[in-house]
C-alpha cells in the first residue's frame, strides 16, 4: 500500500531547518500535507526529498512552491523528481542538487541498488507465492467462490490460441535438428541415428522447453500487462471494496490454466517436432515415414515422455505466477505496466532454464536418461 505524504522538520547545525519528504507525493496521497507545509514558521534551507516512493506533477508543484517561498535548496531528488520538478517551475529559480558520485562509487551504488532490489523481490515474490496458497486452499473449502469460466477462457488464450505459432515453431525445430544431426553423423556414416536425436531431443527436453519460452513470451506477459493495467485503474482495489479476494478471482484461474495446459502443449510440440523431422528425413534422407516411426518407437524410451510431462505443469506455475506477481507490483503510472510486462517475462524465462538444468541433473541421478 502507499505511504502517504509526510515530513519531518530537523534543525541544521549552521541554522535553518531541513525539510525531510517521505511516502508517496501524489495527489492521492497528499491530504492536508499542503496546508501544513504552509503553515511551516521555520527558516527552512533544504527540502530533502531522499525518502520519496513516488512523485507526481502535483507533488512536485507542491516542492516546488515551498522551496520557492523559503529560497530553499531540494536535495535527495531523483531523476524523475527532477524533471517533474523543472517541468512545473519553468525556471531555473529553484537550485535542486543533483546527487555527485565519482565513476567507481557510481558503479558500487548500482550494484547495490540492484541486489537490494533482487532481495526484496524475492522476497515478495516468496510472499506472493504464499498468498496463491492460501488463496487455493480457501476455494477448495468454499468452492463455490471458483471461477470455472475463467479457468475455461484461460484455457482458449493460453492453450487454443497458442496452437498456431507453437506449432509452427515446434516444426521448423524438428527440421533443424534433423538437418543439423544429419550434417554431423554422415561424417561418420550413422545418418541413422538421426532418428535417435530427434525423438529424444523433442520428447525429453525442447518440445517442453521451447513450448515454455514461448508461453512466457505469449501469456505471461499478457497476465502481467492485464493484472498490471487493472492496478493502475484502481480495479483490483474496487475488488477488494466489495469483498472479492483478488487472488482468488484473477491469479489462480490463471495459474490452473496455465499448469493443466502446458504438458497438452508439450505433447503437442513434441508431436509436430517429430513429424517435421520425419518429414526432412524421408526428402533427404530417403528413410520411409514408416522406417522412422517405426525407429522413433524403438529409441524413445517412455522415460522421456514421463520427463516431459513432469517438467510441463512446473514450468507452468512458474510462467503463470512470474506475470501475475509482476503484474501485481505495477504502482505509479502506465510505463511501469511495460517495464514490469518485461520483467514477467525475463523472470519466467529465467527460472524455466534454471529449472530444466535442475531436472536434467535431478532426472540423471535417478537413472531416468
Amino acid at each position: 500500500m502507499p505511504q502517504p505524504a509526510d515530513f519531518i522538520e530537523e534543525q541544521l547545525p549552521e541554522g535553518g531547518a531541513v525539510l525531510r519528504l517521505g511516502g508517496t507525493l501524489a495527489i492521492s496521497q497528499i491530504g492536508d500535507l499542503d496546508a501544513r507545509l504552509r503553515a511551516t514558521g521555520a527558516e527552512v534551507r533544504q527540502i530533502d526529498l531522499s525518502q520519496i516512493d513516488h512523485i507526481d506533477t502535483v507533488g512536485a508543484w507542491l516542492v516546488y512552491r515551498t522551496a520557492r517561498d523559503h529560497g530553499a535548496q531540494i536535495i535527495g531528488a531523483d531523476p524523475d523528481a527532477q524533471r517533474l520538478i523543472a517541468a512545473v517551475s519553468g525556471s531555473d529559480d529553484v537550485e535542486v542538487e543533483t546527487p555527485k558520485l565519482s565513476p567507481a562509487l557510481r558503479v558500487l551504488h548500482e550494484v547495490g541498488e540492484a541486489v537490494v532490489e533482487i532481495t526484496r523481490m524475492f522476497i515478495e515474490f516468496v510472499g506472493f507465492i504464499g498468498q496463491c496458497v492460501k488463496g487455493f486452499l480457501n476455494l477448495i473449502l468454499h468452492p463455490r467462490r471458483f471461477r470455472v469460466h475463467s479457468v475455461i477462457q484461460h484455457f482458449d488464450m493460453v492453450g487454443v490460441r497458442a496452437l498456431g505459432i507453437i506449432g509452427l515453431m515446434s516444426f521448423l525445430i524438428g527440421i533443424v535438428i534433423a538437418q543439423q544431426g544429419a550434417v554431423q553423423l554422415r561424417q561418420f556414416g550413422a545418418e541413422i541415428w538421426t532418428v535417435n536425436l530427434i525423438g529424444r531431443l523433442t520428447m525429453r527436453e525442447l518440445g517442453v522447453l521451447m513450448t515454455a519460452i514461448m508461453v512466457a513470451g505469449r501469456s505471461g506477459s499478457a497476465f502481467a500487462a492485464q493484472i498490471g493495467t487493472m492496478k493502475i485503474t484502481e480495479e483490483i482495489d474496487a475488488m477488494r471494496t466489495i469483498g472479492v479476494v483478488p487472488v482468488e478471482a484473477l491469479v489462480i484461474p490463471r495459474i490452473l490454466a496455465t499448469v493443466i495446459m502446458m504438458p497438452l502443449l508439450g505433447i503437442y510440440a513434441s508431436l509436430v517436432a517429430i513429424i517435421g523431422g520425419g518429414l526432412f528425413c524421408w526428402m533427404t534422407l530417403d528413410m520411409p515415414p514408416t522406417t522412422f516411426v517405426q525407429r522413433i518407437r524403438e529409441v524413445t524410451p517412455l522415460t522421456d515422455f514421463y520427463v516431459g510431462m513432469v517438467k510441463a505443469p512446473v514450468f507452468g506455475a512458474i510462467i503463470a505466477l512470474a506475470g501475475c506477481f509482476q503484474g501485481m507490483r505495477v504502482h505509479g503510472n502506465s510505463e511501469q505496466v511495460g517495464l514490469k510486462t518485461t520483467a514477467a517475462v525475463v523472470q519466467a524465462i529465467f527460472l524455466v532454464i534454471v529449472l530444466d538444468a535442475f531436472f536434467a541433473v535431478f532426472f540423471t541421478e535417478i537413472g531416468w536418461d
